[in-house]
Order: structure tokens, then C-alpha cells, then sequence
């Protein structure tokens, strides 16, 4: 019996014994191979390039900028060190006196206040092991620490541990994040900027200083302290990083201006080359991208979608949190503050309103916010544009309640005290990309608001209706066809019995009908009959061809609604038709990528500028004279500030769902459109001029700010003027008004405008006013 018992229990523990190697095995063989990280070398991603060669850019596998532990200050080791893992020189991988005491302070407390992995963990976790909270998977980061403990330095792993770390606003590795928050290479930051830093890896959303400075400061302070409690720093040393200023860098913005661009030209390569070429293979891609387009683009895309987003109404607070107005707006200065300047947005916490002014404090500052600089405020609607409300007497005291965190603006500083005015990120979108006419090269890419929230480039892949920003195209069809701009067809109701629609009886914008019209004039104000009428005189079959030649392609409605742009096209595609106009008839192809590079120096692609004579430059300089009476005193009007010459056209599609702009000097085109994604309407008047040319005017005249001045475009050979009267489109006579016309030779009329011809005509032409509006645009 005895015997059977020792048996028995010798059973037992072999069975255990196996059950636990068996896990250990399979625990094991989830783990990576050290000697996959022994003598770690980043992969040699792609490097993108600007048109001046300045890197703009990297596609790589490793995200952030690797930099070697011994650029990394001093500081900034120890406080990592401090607050992440105190005893990281002594243990061996995992440190059983932290997870001893963070299990009683848990017991203490009742809940898990207090972790205990070390930074050799925490490495394991970021590179090679899922993020999911399990037993297995915290065993498998153990063995991995104790693996990386034995077959590494600690200098290899903390360099591993620094380059690999996320600080939060897309900043991954040390490098990276500080030049997001601080705009300098990580071996320049001081003390204070260093435990800031350090603090982030905790929960970098939570402790950001751009979300919540109060919060970020308080982590800076608790790893200070740490510091001071290690020996590390003295507690006058302390005290005095705690109380230096915070200068954020705008740098944060700037680095991420490009990135509508870049994702543009990392498609483009991995379509073409491959994934693991792109992001492996060592490439060197040089691209059209102006970087100061580039950035003008965003910020005016920035600027108007704020514009047209305030119009749609105020949508309340982002947040609240309890303040304590003792603390928060008394007269003594908060220990460190960021640093601000004037345009820079950032969360605000509401301390007190009235109906004239608010008190604010934003990063340290109290500031004020005042009633005229928030009158737009004073209508009051849900997320969906929904209008819930508008103040009749409108106080601040009515929106901004104490507790209250909103998004301002700075307006100005006096002294230590900002004034700021009341923001809110727009739920509107746009694009705007811009191409030189002359090479094809696109210069910029904006395809959203913001890059971070929404990837979807707009300005490539939406296709949206374009409205009227494609007359211009059904009237360099009729300049192909035997018209002239002095052309006259009678603006008056008409109606089309149709299958899918029933009685179609379209109408102008402003529901007024102007008699017989000029083809300038027509498409100046955007007229929608005399387009309809050309439309069906020109033929629908030959608008569709001209559209093609232009580099439009898809699928386009045969019918006369193509007259009024029921097409869906993308800004790049309808900019780049627009370009053929701007370069004499010239197609050009669009180029994003000039040449690529690859890892033995040898040029694997090549794009050379290459074009096609798509339309006679005859007739691509009328459709460009055209629309530079659009500009001149048409709907575009606003743009005569670039004082340079500037074709273009507005559009607009129904139920102001789609606003656009798309025009050009004889150096660069660009093309603006706005929306919503969710085909939402922009709202009334919301139009082309209103919505889209805004945006426009501000990116063009500061990207042709260092243009050759041309007093006009060029006219080609097979061009001749005449001077006619506009009333009537013929040859002016003695007692007629007078305008000079241009013509393509053997087209220019041979009648006189006779008294008897303009009194005929002014029969048809109804009395109206407001010709010049900015509103006579297409619905």
C-alpha cells in the first residue's frame, strides 16, 4: 500500500511537472527570438522630398525618428527612470519589490491604483506583444523582459525603449515628440521639459499639455519629485523646472501639414512598387509638393471652413469640468504657463460670463472673451445642423456657463492678460489642390480640415456634383463649335418634357430672366437658361467628347442637366480640365511624384512634364477671357484682390450641398471645394463665391505672391477684336455702345447694331437690379 502511495504521488508530480513545462513551451513559443532584436537596425524606409529636396517625409516600417541613447540628455533618462521604473539598474526584468508594493497599495485601496511593470516590460509590450490585458499575455511579457534583460545592455534597452514609446498627437519615439511639443531635437530639452515628457508616457491623451496644461503640469510636478526623491535633482532644482515657462511649438501643426500630400504619394508607391519595396526598400522620392503652398493651402482651408462652420450655428461646449474660482482666477501667476501667441487655438475652461464678456483661462493664462467677437454664436443648433435655438437679445451669459471647456482662438495679448475669441472645429469639410498649368505639377494637396481625424483625401478621391464650375466647359465646347462670346440666346422660361423627371422647368438663380444675353455675360453671372439653351444647340454627344478631351472621364449624364453640372467630378480632375484652358489648350499630365530613387542611387522613375495639344489655343483662350469676366464682374468678383489676372468660375449644385471655386493665373491653378461628407446643405446663400472663393483668394495671394507679374494672359496667333455693342453681339455702329470682343479669325460678325436692333432687343430685356451680386450663382 505504501508503495502504491509513493506510486501514486510520483505520478502526480510528473504530471504536473509536464503540464508545466507544456505551458511554459507554449507560453515560450509565442515569444519573438531575441536574435530578432540583437543588433537592432531600423528598416530603411522611403524618404519623400519636397520640390526644394527638403524631407518632408518617411514611409517606414518603425514609426518616429530613431535617435541613439547617447543624444538623449541625462536628464531625461533619469526621469524616465524615476517615475516609470526606479530600480531599473538593479533588477533583471521584472522588479518583484515594485509588484510586492503595488499589490499591497492595491489591497489598501480596494482597486488597482498602481502597476508594476518595468520599462524592459513595457518595451516587450510596445514592440512585440499585443496590447490585450491577460494572464498569458503578462507571462509572455516576463519572459520576454527576462530575455532582453539577459541578451541586451541596459543602454540597448533603454535606447530600444525610447525610440519606441508613443507620446501622444502622433509622436512616436523620444525624437519625435520633442519636436510635436518643444520644436527641438531631443538632446537640446531642459529639465523641465524633459519630466513634462516624461510624464506623457503614462497616458499621453490624459497628461498632454495641449489638451489639459493643469493636468500636464501636475504629472511634470509628480516626476520632479520623483526625481528629487531619487537624488537625481536637488529640491531647489525641482521647484525651479516646475516653475518655468512651457514654450509649446507650433511645430506640432506644421508637422503634419504635409500629410494629405504624403498619403497621396505613399498609394501612389505602393501601388506601384509594393509594400514591402516602400516601406523596406530604401527609396528616395522626390515630389512636386511647394511646401509653402502647401502649408498656405491648409491654413486658408482652415480659415474658411471656420467661416462657413460659425454660419451654421454654435453647437455648444465640447466638455465641463468643476472649477475651483478662487484658485483659477485669482491675480497671483500659476506655477509655469505655456507660452502663446496670437492665432493660436487651443481648449479654454469658462471661470465666470455675463452677457458683455467671459473670463477664460487657457495653458496658465486667464483671458477674456467678448460679446462682438461672438455674435456668431447667438443661433444655437445640434450636431446634425439642426437649429435649436437663437438668442434675440443675445448675452455671452446665455452659451458659456462656468465649467464650461470650449475651443478658442487667441486674438491678441496685453500685457499677461490674452484676449480670445469663442471656436469650434468645424464638422464642414473641403480640399484645395493646386497645379502649375505649364509642368502639371500638383503643388498642394489639402483633402480635409484635419488630417488626424479624417484620412479621406477629398481633394483626389471625392467626387461631388460639380454645379456651375463646369459651364465653362459647355462654353469652350460652343468656342470649338462656330460660337463667339459676343454670341447672343435669349434668357427666358423654358420646360422639357422628360421620362425621369416629368415636366423639367429649370430657372436662373435669382428667378429672373434677362432676354437676349451674350455668352460672356451669360456665363459671367452663371445663367443657367442661356447654358441649357447652348447645351442643346451645341449637342450633348459633343459637350461629353470636349469634356473627355479635357481629361474629365466617368460617367456623365446624357442630358441637358449636364448644362448645370449634374456630373460628379474631383477638384483634381475639374482643376486639372481648368489647367488646359490656363495652358493654351496644352493637357498636361498631373505629376506628384517627379522622380524616385532607389537604395544603389540609381533613378528607377522618371516623369517628365508631358503633355498633349487637347483644344486649339484659339479656343482655350476665349473660354480663358470668358472667365475672366467672371472674375472681372461676375460672380467672382472678390477675386479681383490678387490685382493680377485671374480666370475662374464659381459653382454651386442644388440645395447648396457642393460650393466651389476653381480658377488660375497664368502661373498656378487651384481648385477649392466645400461640403459636407454626409451631403448635408451648407445652408442658404451658401454659395461658390461665398463658401469656396474665400479660401481661394487667401491660398492664391500668397502663392503668387513671387509670380512674374503678366498684365494678361497671352493671345495666340488666329485671335483678332472687334468692337461690337453689348447690348446686341454685332459690329458697333456710330450712336452704340462700344466693347471690344475677341474672336477667332472668320468668326466675327458681319451685321451692325442698328437702332432698330437694340430697341428689339431691349423689348426682351425685363427690368432687374443687383446684376453685380455675389449671389447670382447656380443652385
Amino acid at each position: 500500500m505504501k508503495g502504491f502511495i509513493v506510486k501514486l504521488l510520483m505520478f502526480l508530480l510528473v504530471l504536473v511537472l509536464g503540464a508545466a513545462t507544456g505551458g511554459y513551451f507554449a507560453l515560450v513559443k509565442g515569444v519573438p527570438n531575441i536574435e530578432e532584436i540583437k543588433g537592432y537596425v531600423p528598416a530603411n524606409g522611403t524618404k519623400v522630398y519636397a520640390d526644394d529636396d527638403t524631407l518632408v517625409g518617411e514611409f517606414k516600417v518603425e514609426k518616429g525618428i530613431y535617435v541613439p541613447v547617447g543624444k538623449i540628455p541625462e536628464d531625461l533618462i533619469r526621469a524616465i527612470i524615476a517615475v516609470e521604473d526606479s530600480r531599473f539598474w538593479q533588477h533583471k526584468g521584472v522588479d518583484y519589490i515594485a509588484i510586492v508594493r503595488a499589490v499591497f497599495k492595491d489591497a489598501l485601496a480596494g482597486r488597482i491604483k498602481e502597476g508594476a511593470s518595468t520599462i524592459t516590460q513595457q518595451l516587450a509590450k510596445v514592440i512585440f506583444l499585443s496590447p490585450e490585458k491577460t494572464v498569458s499575455r503578462k507571462l509572455k511579457e516576463a519572459i520576454l523582459a527576462f530575455r532582453l534583460e539577459k541578451n541586451l545592455s541596459k543602454e540597448e534597452i533603454l535606447e530600444l525603449y525610447f525610440n519606441r514609446v508613443y507620446f501622444g498627437h502622433g509622436a512616436y519615439g523620444i525624437e519625435m515628440a520633442a519636436r510635436a511639443y518643444f520644436g527641438k531635437s531631443v538632446s537640446d530639452v531642459s529639465l523641465a521639459e524633459a519630466a513634462l515628457l516624461s510624464g506623457l508616457v503614462k497616458a499621453p491623451n490624459k497628461y498632454s499639455p495641449y489638451n489639459d496644461l493643469d493636468k500636464a503640469k501636475e504629472r511634470q510636478r509628480v516626476v520632479l519629485k520623483r526625481m528629487q526623491e531619487e537624488g537625481y535633482i536637488s529640491k531647489e532644482e525641482e521647484d525651479k523646472a516646475y516653475k518655468q515657462p512651457l514654450h509649446l511649438s507650433s511645430m506640432r501643426s506644421e508637422m503634419y501639414t504635409q500629410n494629405y500630400f504624403l498619403e497621396y504619394v505613399r498609394q501612389y508607391l505602393e501601388d506601384k512598387y509594393g509594400v514591402e519595396t516602400v516601406y523596406r526598400g530604401g527609396l528616395k522620392v522626390y515630389t512636386a509638393m511647394n511646401r509653402k503652398m502647401q502649408a498656405l493651402a491648409v491654413s486658408a482651408l482652415q480659415n474658411g471652413l471656420r467661416e462657413v462652420d460659425k454660419r451654421q450655428g454654435y453647437r455648444g461646449p465640447v466638455g465641463h469640468k468643476d472649477v475651483d474660482l478662487k484658485a483659477d482666477s485669482g491675480d497671483e501667476k500659476p506655477a509655469g504657463k505655456v507660452v502663446m501667441r496670437e492665432g493660436d487655438f487651443m481648449t479654454a475652461v469658462v471661470l465666470t460670463s455675463s452677457d458683455t464678456f467671459a473670463a477664460v483661462k487657457a495653458r496658465g493664462y486667464t483671458g477674456r472673451i467678448f460679446l462682438q467677437d461672438t455674435l456668431w454664436a447667438k443661433k444655437v443648433i445640434d450636431a446634425n445642423g439642426k437649429v435649436i435655438g437663437e438668442y434675440r437679445n443675445f448675452g455671452l451669459s446665455d452659451i458659456l456657463k462656468s465649467g464650461d471647456t470650449v475651443r478658442v482662438k487667441v486674438k491678441s495679448i496685453y500685457g499677461s492678460e490674452p484676449v480670445f475669441t469663442l471656436e469650434q472645429d468645424p464638422l464642414v469639410q473641403g480640399a484645395v489642390i493646386a497645379v502649375e498649368p505649364s509642368t502639371g505639377y500638383i503643388r498642394a494637396i489639402v483633402g480635409g480640415f484635419d488630417f488626424g481625424k479624417s484620412e479621406f483625401n477629398r481633394a483626389v478621391f471625392a467626387k461631388r456634383q460639380a454645379g456651375s464650375a463646369f459651364k465653362p466647359i459647355i462654353y469652350a465646347a460652343a468656342m470649338d463649335n462656330g460660337y463667339t462670346p459676343a454670341s447672343v440666346i435669349e434668357d427666358e422660361p423654358i420646360s422639357y418634357s422628360t421620362e425621369q423627371f416629368g415636366e423639367w422647368r429649370p430657372e436662373n438663380y435669382d428667378r429672373k430672366y434677362h432676354g437676349p444675353t451674350r455668352l460672356r455675360e451669360a456665363l459671367a453671372f452663371s445663367r443657367n437658361i442661356v447654358t441649357i439653351k447652348l447645351l442643346e444647340e451645341v449637342g450633348v454627344r459633343k459637350a461629353i467628347n470636349f469634356a473627355n478631351t479635357l481629361g474629365i472621364h466617368g460617367e456623365l449624364p446624357y442630358n441637358l442637366s449636364l448644362a448645370l453640372g449634374s456630373l460628379s467630378v474631383t477638384p483634381l480632375e475639374l482643376t486639372s480640365a481648368f489647367c488646359v484652358f490656363a495652358q493654351g489648350g496644352m493637357r498636361m499630365d498631373p505629376i506628384a511624384v517627379k522622380y524616385v530613387v532607389d537604395s544603389d542611387g540609381n533613378v528607377v522613375e522618371n516623369n517628365e512634364p508631358n503633355g498633349v495639344m487637347a483644344i486649339s489655343p484659339q479656343t482655350a483662350f476665349l473660354a480663358t477671357s470668358m472667365l475672366e469676366d467672371v472674375v472681372k464682374y461676375g460672380t467672382a468678383k472678390r477675386a479681383r484682390a490678387l490685382q493680377r489676372p485671374v480666370a475662374g468660375k464659381t459653382g454651386t449644385t442644388n440645395d447648396y450641398r457642393d460650393a466651389w471655386f476653381v480658377g488660375y493665373t497664368p502661373d498656378l491653378a487651384a481648385g477649392v471645394w466645400v461640403g459636407f461628407d454626409n451631403m448635408r446643405p451648407l445652408g442658404a446663400k451658401e454659395t461658390g463665391a461665398r463658401a469656396a472663393l474665400p479660401v481661394w483668394i487667401e491660398f492664391m495671394k500668397e502663392a503668387t505672391v513671387d509670380h512674374d507679374t503678366h498684365d494678361t494672359f497671352p493671345v495666340p496667333e488666329g485671335i483678332v477684336t472687334a468692337v461690337i455693342d453689348p447690348l446686341t453681339g454685332l459690329l458697333a455702329t456710330g450712336d452704340s455702345e462700344k466693347m471690344i470682343e475677341f474672336f477667332r479669325e472668320g468668326t466675327v460678325p458681319r451685321g451692325y447694331s442698328t437702332r432698330a436692333h437694340r430697341e428689339a432687343v431691349k423689348k426682351k430685356k425685363p427690368e432687374y437690379a443687383d446684376t453685380e451680386s455675389d449671389d447670382h450663382e447656380v443652385d
